[in-house]
């Protein structure tokens, strides 16, 4: 198998999937998965997909992400794994679509508006 392409993102997360088969080694940025992601929930979240498919040891994924913050960037990480999976072996998609990994989440931070303090908090009002 030649190495499969896919892309995540999460707010202002951009992950790159590199997947290939191999033993179940995942690198992101050049460092193992358990050293770049702080907390394990994180971990389990990132390894979601090949949980779903029951493939964890089965392909060796190389990950470029940047932007965003750990949460962001799992979740993108997440998304891209699942979009690779299915260029795999397209029999993964209906179990992965099931569980959500396959749908991007399109929530952004809503930019701040003049004349208020934050998105939508308002300055506090004097009436006198």
């Amino acid at each position: 198998m030649e190495i499969i392409n896919a892309v995540g993102r999460r707010k202002t997360s951009i992950a790159r999937i590199y997947l290939s088969n191999g033993k179940g080694d995942i690198s992101i940025n050049k460092t193992s998965l358990e050293k770049y992601f702080p907390s394990e929930a994180i971990i389990t979240l990132v390894k979601q997909p090949l949980q779903q498919i029951e493939a964890i040891d089965q392909y060796d994924i190389k990950i470029n992400v940047k932007g965003g913050g750990f949460k962001g960037q799992a979740e993108a990480v997440r998304l891209g794994i699942a979009r690779a999976l299915c260029e795999v072996n397209p029999s993964f998609r209906p179990s992965l679509k099931k569980e959500g990994f396959l749908t991007r989440d399109s929530r952004m931070v809503e930019r701040k508006k003049y004349g208020h303090k934050k998105a939508r908090k308002s300055f506090q009002f004097s009436k006198r």
